[in-house]
């Protein structure tokens, strides 16, 4: 005998909160409340508002969720401007020039609402249906952008190092199965893979020893390789590198080129690289997290010359290609090569009902759940066009090559590089003060004084072990003298600390 629950609604209970056809209204009505207080968040005088740690922490009780009954709409939206919205980092801003967070495209804007209003899931042809046909049309642009073959193919994922980390997934895979046999993917590990090495320059990702680890590898199996005065790999030293590790005994699987550096924007020499590694039979990975989409480009176009040869690469479009996060792809040369990250559920992609027609994603994904991330580039594609993003990209370069042009000769600085992206390393120096300490602690004093008081966001790095800073232009509408106004920023404070604790 079946018992029947009866549920019953109390007066707190309500289903008008559910998006769909009864609620269209209301959900119209909350996009053009929401868009009002967007409104508000870009006309913020500052990147960001100083405020201490100590003091954003004093919203505690604001953003607890166990604080008592609901709100309306309207309440909440004014609870997240005053928790949120008053105090976040404005990417956008033009004293905003620290990390790899790039100002937005409206159209990708249009194409990320509609995704998550829909809500589309991409693994399987059942859940997507054009949103694959739509992401694959993605991918097939950028792999033909990329002088890649017809058997070419890839995937959207969450960023760079998930990409990398397919990357070293399929190098240690591949070479385990062609040249020993060994499928890891279903037999696990073996001693063989303990003395596989991968290499890359010294100035490569972290994520490269992180996803090595990751994988079991280990961080040693990662080998640095030395730079040349641009920051750019040395190929004989990649070679040196190489044969190092065969006398001791290892096995070199894979070299990880980069195409643009996080800290220096540099690209290795991609198509020596490539051929050193066909000459040792192993597999040839691009870093193009941060330059790959400045093949759009006239003025960089060249420096990606051997990309065509790669087994695998990385490519971030929310890094260089003005999307909201997440917006990254994998390519790789051959499409058989997802075999080694593919799985057959039966409640969701069986394989005897594997149909090319009805592809599903999922067989190249490492994630299972989704989202539809092509959607806003494809808008992005549409509306804006591929040229005009290549002129974005070609005027933040400029921009970095003329703050560079105009600190150089500076006695106050020491320029680590000429910009070769849109990234510019240097250091606040004191005339007649040799001493690293001190200028560590200028510098680090600066970055710190710029940010908490909401004047202007910098980043910091090391190189050779010294503390620089650094400008990451990815605005093309920041212009030359506001960048100078943060250089006089700097230097005031620069000479502020040092004259106060001297």
């Amino acid at each position: 005998m079946l018992l029947e629950t009866q549920i019953s609604l109390k007066p707190n209970h309500t289903l008008d909160h559910l998006f769909d056809a009864n609620t269209k209204e209301e959900y119209a009505e909350y996009i053009e409340k929401t868009v009002q207080y967007l409104k508000s968040f870009l006309e913020n005088d500052q990147f960001y508002s100083g405020a201490s740690p100590e003091e954003l922490r004093m919203f505690k009780n604001d953003i607890s969720v166990e604080s008592g009954d609901t709100l309306t709409i309207d309440e909440t939206l004014q609870k997240i401007k005053t928790v949120f919205l008053d105090h976040a980092i404005s990417f956008h801003h033009s004293n905003y020039v620290a990390h790899l967070n790039c100002p937005l495209a409206l159209p990708a804007l249009v194409g990320d609402l509609i995704a998550s209003t829909v809500n589309t899931a991409v693994e399987t042809w059942d859940q997507s249906t054009t949103a694959t046909l739509i992401e694959q049309e993605m991918i097939r642009w950028i792999c033909d952008l990329m002088n890649l073959p017809s058997q070419a193919d890839g995937v959207f994922t969450s960023g760079g190092t998930q990409s990398n980390f397919k990357a070293i997934l399929m190098a240690r895979d591949h070479y385990a199965f062609t040249h020993y046999g060994i499928n890891l993917k279903e037999n696990g590990w073996s001693d063989q893979v303990s003395r596989f090495r991968i290499f890359c320059s010294d100035k490569a990702h972290f994520s490269t020893k992180k996803n090595a680890a990751l994988l079991g590898m280990g961080y040693d199996a990662v080998i640095p390789v030395a730079t040349d005065d641009k920051m750019k790999m040395d190929s004989n030293a990649l070679v040196q590198a190489i044969e190092k590790e065969k006398q001791l005994g290892n096995i070199p699987i894979a070299i990880v080129a980069t195409a643009g550096t996080t800290d220096f924007g540099s690209f290795d020499p991609l198509q020596t690289i490539s051929k050193i590694a066909r000459e040792y039979d192993i597999w040839f990975h691009v870093d193009g997290a941060y330059g790959g989409c400045y093949v759009l480009t006239d003025t960089h176009r060249h420096l990606l010359n051997g990309i065509e040869h790669a087994d695998s690469i990385t490519i971030d479009f929310h890094k260089t290609l003005f999307q909201p996060v997440c917006s990254s792809a994998f390519l790789v040369r051959d499409t058989r090569h997802f075999k080694y990250v593919s799985y057959y559920a039966d409640y969701l992609n069986p394989l005897e009902h594997r149909d090319e027609e009805q592809p599903n994603l999922i067989e190249k994904s490492i994630q299972t759940t989704r989202r539809f991330d092509a959607l806003k580039l494809w808008f992005t594609l549409k509306v804006t066009g591929k040229e005009n993003l290549g002129f974005f990209l070609e005027k933040v370069h400029h921009l970095a090559v003329e703050v560079y042009e105009s600190i150089k000769e500076d006695t106050h600085f020491e320029v680590a590089h000429k910009p070769e992206l849109s990234t510019l390393v240097f250091r606040f120096k004191t005339p007649g003060i040799q001493d690293d300490k001190t200028l560590n602690a200028i510098n680090l004093h600066i970055k710190n004084t710029l940010f908490n008081s909401g004047q202007a966001s910098v980043a910091s790095t090391k190189l050779n072990g010294n503390i620089y800073l650094k400008f990451t232009l990815l605005n093309p509408r920041n212009r030359k003298e506001n960048l100078l106004d943060i250089i006089t920023m700097i230097k005031d404070q620069g000479i502020q600390y040092y004259t106060s604790n001297n």
